[in-house]
């Protein structure tokens, strides 16, 4: 089986049948060339339906001993399971080699988290009397009280917005479309940013997306990152701050006042509910009060059963 010709059939897969993003498909891909590194270095002139677990099991640890964070070393043998089940769904191997392959411990890494006081902060270190200062204004509103991906964010289009239903239509991994509430507040720093952004020279191809730079196009991701550090550090925040800091503050504020877990979920637009618990680290007295409120063992469950 020659592996370049294999790759091309399971790139296909990836996009029609799995429906997957040009970002996450060159990812998986990525992964299987490294294996393919791998093997040109060790000199194996065999095809994936030849190499078995010792030799795949050797791959993770040259991987490892590169210096490559257990995180990524995770995220690569997951490529590799993914690119070997495909091989067994397409019958090209009748034995999956990674099945019991174990990848490195991975702690719960979990972002910082903005408190409240602290986005009013940032939000208030914001220049209105400059150009892009209410663009900006409206932009970090959007993003906290949506929840959104940067990568969603720089992308939102005015005709997504149902503004009498209070939602944005959002595009996400894998042009997977949900509906996102918006905030009064946030509603409203979109009212007052639309004259700017109107008065620019917009150009062919942005006449419908939100946010734009001066040249009337749409904004990078990396300016948002800058824009974001230029006011944590004017805020005098001395957290590490990024778009997705604002994400995580999202999600924590929503599951510390009492939303559902599956909610959050649906609003972050996770697969699976496990992704957002990783996000929302709950704490301790959170997951105890919930138990004592809810379970049907609980007393306060049995005294409401009385009334």
């Amino acid at each position: 089986m020659e592996w370049q010709l294999t790759l091309k059939d399971y790139e296909g897969f990836l996009k029609l049948e799995k429906g997957l993003s040009a970002n996450s498909i060159a990812a998986y891909l990525g992964d299987i060339q490294k294996l393919i590194q791998y093997m040109e270095l060790q000199q194996l002139s065999v095809g994936p339906q030849e190499l078995d677990h010792d030799q795949l099991h050797h791959f993770l640890v040259w991987i490892s001993e590169l210096g490559l964070s257990a995180r990524t070393q995770a995220r690569i043998l997951s490529g590799l399971k993914a690119f070997y089940r495909y091989l067994l769904l397409e019958d090209l191997i009748e034995k999956d080699p990674t099945a019991l392959l174990e990848g490195p411990r991975l702690g719960r890494k979990l972002p910082e988290v903005l408190s409240v006081h602290e986005i009013d902060r940032i939000l208030s270190a914001i220049d209105l009397s400059k150009p892009e200062g209410q663009r900006n204004k409206a932009m970090l509103e959007v993003l906290y009280s949506c929840g959104l991906r940067v990568s969603e964010l720089v992308g939102l289009r005015i005709s997504n917005l149902y503004r009498a239903e209070g939602f944005f239509r959002v595009i996400g991994k894998g042009d997977k479309e949900r509906l996102v509430p918006v905030s009064q507040k946030a509603l409203k720093e979109i009212d007052l940013y639309l004259p700017d952004r109107n008065s620019l020279v917009i150009q062919a191809g942005s006449d419908d997306i939100l946010f734009l730079n001066r040249r009337g196009r749409m904004l990078t991701r990396v300016m948002v990152f800058t824009i974001i550090k230029v006011l944590v550090k004017t805020a005098g925040i001395k957290k590490r701050v990024s778009p997705h800091t604002f994400r995580h503050s999202f999600a924590t504020h929503l599951v510390e006042g009492g939303a559902d877990l599956r909610a959050v979920q649906e609003m972050l637009g996770h697969e699976s509910i496990i992704t957002t618990e990783i996000y929302t680290h709950l704490d301790r007295e959170y997951l105890r009060e919930a138990i004592i409120s809810f379970h049907p063992r609980s007393g306060k469950q049995a005294d409401n059963s009385l009334k």
